[in-house]
């Protein structure tokens, strides 16, 4: 398996928005894709963390190459402060 986890700077005023684009996501689910986990941080509610979980690298690199994906992430970064923090990688263990 392999998977994401990123961190979101969410623009003020714009927690809602968010929400409606991953009930979207999670509703659209592509191919490869087993989990997607969205964490509100307790902190600050504009801080968002993000767990993507695919069968594999190629599957998760596979979507990120479609026009779909490059349109859900643009409408996404339009919500956030700054580029996304990705840290990618192969998952080792899980329950």
């Amino acid at each position: 398996m392999y998977g994401s986890v990123s961190r979101w700077r969410v623009k003020d005023g714009k927690q809602d928005e968010l929400r409606l684009l991953m009930e979207e996501v999670t509703r659209d689910q592509p191919p490869g894709s087993r989990a997607l986990y969205v964490y509100q941080a307790d902190s600050d509610p504009r801080e968002h963390w993000v767990v993507g979980v695919w069968d594999s690298r190629e599957a998760y690199t596979s979507n990120s190459a479609t026009p779909e994906q490059d349109s859900r992430f643009q409408r996404l970064r339009a919500l956030m402060e700054t580029d996304p923090e990705w840290h990618d990688g192969e998952i080792v263990a899980s329950n």
